[in-house]
């Protein structure tokens, strides 16, 4: 299976890449892991909300332009569906049943994401009604992938 975390920044601090690149190193064992990063738009404080559509509409745009068609689309979102480790895992595993070989997940800007991308989403989920760094979220997620896939290979994991 092919994942792909497709998301907009970059990571600055190097404690989030040191991790973020353990768990792509643990997770080469289950599957290619691959990290594309676009561009984020420059946003002030206080923005308008016209302004903030127009930003969020930018980098809707790059993320348009690497999206695959095969791809199962999932998109982090506040108000998204919320899942245990245990059902996030069964979700992976039905949907390679299925025959889905490529997964994407999208983690937005600091405003979140554009209806654009949203309407290209086949599952929004939600890892916390908190709000998280957007870098401290590649993290997570990174991380409850490598769980799902512990789980599904019925291996053991911390609990």
């Amino acid at each position: 299976m092919k994942i792909t975390i497709l998301c907009v920044g970059k990571i600055k601090e190097s404690f989030y890449r040191q991790a973020i690149d353990e768990y792509a190193k643990r997770l080469s064992k289950y599957c290619k892991l691959e990290i594309i990063e676009v561009a984020d738009e420059k946003t002030p404080d206080k923005a308008s909300e016209a302004l903030a559509n127009q930003i969020k509409e930018k980098e809707a745009e790059r993320i348009m332009e690497k999206l695959k068609d095969d791809s199962y689309v999932f998109t982090l979102e506040i108000l998204g569906k919320r899942f245990t480790s245990e059902s996030f895992a069964e979700k992976i595993e039905k949907l390679g049943i299925q025959g889905t070989s490529h997964l994407t997940f999208i983690i937005g800007g600091s405003l979140g994401i554009h209806e654009k991308v949203l309407k290209c989403s086949d599952q929004s989920i939600s890892f916390s009604d908190m709000t998280f760094p957007h870098q401290l979220m590649r993290v997570i997620l990174t991380e409850q992938v490598y769980r799902a896939f512990r789980i599904i290979n019925k291996e053991p994991y911390h609990k």
